[in-house]
């Protein structure tokens, strides 16, 4: 019977281990000096000088890195970056979107690999694009090869002021 409990024991604590962890809040210094681990799932609000966890919710910080599938608003007064993104990204300087961007990129320079939402900034760069929309003094959508050729469906593959791809 003894065995039993100690074997049960030892696979609840093994079956726990694995599953992420999840936290309401995180406030950081950095990655490695915040109250939650950079693993920790922050489902709520992110305060930190730089701040790097998955998250869905609120993040305020210089510099906000959401990784894996994170989603919410981030405003970073420098800079938001992220592996995949479904919100709002808004920063003083720089939004940068390793994988998906769903949503909205609004600072100086913006970029997604894939872009399904609107980007505002002074340059703007999206690699691929299934519905997206630039708006910007430099507008480059990698994906389009053409200009005004699938017009109105899209525009170009770099443009002035305002650039697309549906």
């Amino acid at each position: 019977m003894i065995k039993k409990i100690v074997l049960l024991l030892v696979l609840s604590l093994v079956g726990a281990s694995a599953f992420a962890q999840t936290g309401a809040f995180q406030l950081s210094l950095t990655p490695d000096v915040a109250i939650q681990p950079r693993t920790t799932q922050i489902e709520g609000f992110t305060l930190g000088v730089w701040s790097e966890n998955p998250q869905n919710g609120f993040a305020l910080g210089l510099v906000n890195g959401s990784t894996g599938h994170s989603s919410g608003l981030s405003l970073g007064l420098l800079g938001n970056y992220s592996d995949s993104y479904r919100g709002a990204q808004i920063a003083w300087l720089a939004n940068y979107a390793k994988g998906d961007l769903v949503g909205f990129q609004c600072a100086a320079f913006n970029y997604a690999a894939s872009l399904h939402g609107l980007q505002l900034g002074y340059v703007n760069y999206a690699g691929a694009s299934n519905g997206g929309v630039q708006i910007g003094l430099v507008n480059i959508m990698n994906e389009t090869k053409d200009w005004f050729r699938q017009f109105p469906h899209e525009v170009a593959p770099a443009m002035v002021l305002v650039n697309w791809r549906f």
